[in-house]
């Protein structure tokens, strides 16, 4: 995916009240810096990405209506660049199906999004193929990392628990059910489930795996040009 406009450089002040920060802007990009409100589309605590001072680059939306025009999307950390919106994995993963880059995703002949399934969830993917089971597709968002490891959740989550249990009783059911983590980041090995931060979701992360989920992990490429899925990464 390229960015449809130049991501507008800054530093980050501070983040609060989880989906706003504030930024002061680069001189002469788009006019005088300055400090602005922005949003961040992000539920989780950003652990080690939302110091104060990180240098931070903003997409900008045409939309008038949108209270907050500007966007954080990425943060450098550790060297490189971490990409903390949330609802961009959803977009990525789509556009690499559709191209065939995902190969354990390949083949299917129609892809629906936000599909109500399991009550009142909502699955992000549902692929559909002749001759072949449906197969539920649940993608969540990683930026988190501890040593070399890419971590999810980086806080506690009921919700994401209760996503794997819906899957795991689609298995159940017949289907075929995957869990695709996407890291927005480059510099991870493997990836793991961060039991210490939330023991309720690691026990159902390996319930899942044991009742039939499959699990995937992929890294991004990510530059100031575009941010794509890339290579596989293991899952310990």
């Amino acid at each position: 995916m390229r960015w449809p406009h130049p991501l507008i450089p800054g530093r980050l002040i501070r983040r609060y009240k989880r989906f706003l920060a504030d930024v002061a802007l680069d001189d002469g990009v788009t006019g005088p810096g300055g400090e602005v409100t922005v949003h961040c589309p992000n539920p989780g605590r950003m652990l080690g990405l939302d110091e104060p001072g990180s240098r931070v680059w903003l997409s900008e939306s045409s939309n008038p209506l949108r209270k907050l025009p500007l966007t954080l999307e990425l943060v450098e950390a550790d060297g490189g660049l971490v990409g903390i919106n949330a609802m961009r994995p959803n977009r990525l993963v789509e556009e690499a199906i559709r191209a065939g880059r995902i190969e354990e995703l390949a083949g299917y002949d129609a892809l629906r999004r936000e599909v109500r399934y399991d009550g009142r969830s909502r699955v992000d993917f549902l692929l559909s193929g002749t001759n072949r089971p449906d197969c539920y597709v649940e993608v969540k968002n990683v930026h988190l990392r501890r040593a070399v490891l890419a971590e999810f959740p980086d806080c506690v989550t009921a919700r994401g628990a209760r996503h794997l249990g819906a899957l795991r009783r689609q298995v159940a059911a017949g289907a075929r059910a995957v869990l695709l983590y996407v890291v927005q980041r480059t510099d991870c090995a493997a990836f793991t489930v961060a039991g210490d931060i939330d023991p309720v979701y690691a026990g159902a992360f390996r319930e899942a795996l044991a009742g039939g989920v499959e699990g995937l992990c992929r890294a991004c490429t990510i530059g100031l040009d575009r941010i794509e899925v890339a290579a596989s990464l293991p899952i310990l």
